[in-house]
């Protein structure tokens, strides 16, 4: 009998959220799972990771067996336990969602969904970050299939040292979807606006808000690619040296 894959799975809506049990679903076709997942929400916290504070744990159950951790740190906290404190063995695999809303351009940054899934590759393991184009809940039916089906490609093909997939599927059934595309990250950006208000005390506070600004309309980008009705898959990876830029650099006076 083959070995059973174990799968880490851990997201930043929290794991109550909806998102993260679809994901639970899915992964027991795949192989044996493990949940470690924030306790609240922890959206657009990117790769911060708690080091002034103790992390606490607490078992969570919720129906149909779905068995896990809640921890009171951020997405990449929850990789980090689990790998260090709570698992035997390193998993086979990190995955990180199902995310409530799209994960594409400058947005991986801020990204919790995406630095869980960074966090795993930091750690040596095969991850990826799995987001549903909608920031209600939508059809997570297709976003499982979707899953599925690229943890398994992971499985047998594994990833290059330090390099993780993030995939965004459309909010759409998956017969209305027009396919997988590899893409790369594009630089659609949220252009902030700070709306000035004034609580009952009089005091000023500010509720920041604006729109998504998409310059390239391209299909080898992430962002045009979803957009279109396409499964986007983007290999991205945490060396952040611009080699490009490295013999100019060098060539500048630094006496």
């Amino acid at each position: 009998m083959s070995k059973r894959h174990q799968i880490l799975i851990t997201n930043d809506d929290g794991i109550y959220a909806h998102g993260i049990y679809a994901l639970w679903e899915a992964m027991k076709a795949v192989g044996d799972v493990i949940v470690v997942a924030p306790d609240t929400e922890k959206s657009a916290v990117g790769h911060a990771i708690t080091i002034s504070n103790p992390i606490r744990l607490q078992p969570v159950q919720r129906r149909d067996g779905f068995q896990g951790y809640a921890v009171d740190g951020t997405p990449a906290d929850c990789v980090k336990i689990a790998v260090h404190a709570l698992l035997e063995n390193p998993p086979d695999l990190v995955v990180s969602g199902i995310n409530l809303g799209a994960n594409v351009g400058t947005n991986v940054i801020y990204s919790g969904t995406v630095s869980a899934a960074t966090e795993g590759t930091l750690l040596g393991i095969p991850s990826m970050a799995i987001s549903l184009d909608s920031m209600k809940d939508g059809d997570y039916e297709a976003a499982k299939e979707v899953a599925m089906n690229v943890a398994k490609k992971i499985i047998q093909k594994g990833l290059p040292p330090g390099t993780l997939l993030n995939v965004n599927v459309p909010n759409r059934p998956l017969t209305d979807m027009r396919g997988y595309r590899v893409t790369e990250q594009g630089n659609v950006y949220f252009k902030d606006r700070f709306d000035k208000r004034e609580d009952p005390r009089g005091r000023i506070y500010y509720w920041m808000t604006g729109e998504l600004v998409d310059p390239e309309r391209q299909l080898e980008r992430d962002s045009h690619a979803l957009a279109q009705g396409f499964i986007s898959i983007t290999p991205i990876h945490y060396q952040l040296t611009n080699q490009s830029f490295l013999t100019t650099l060098k060539g500048w006076d630094w006496t």
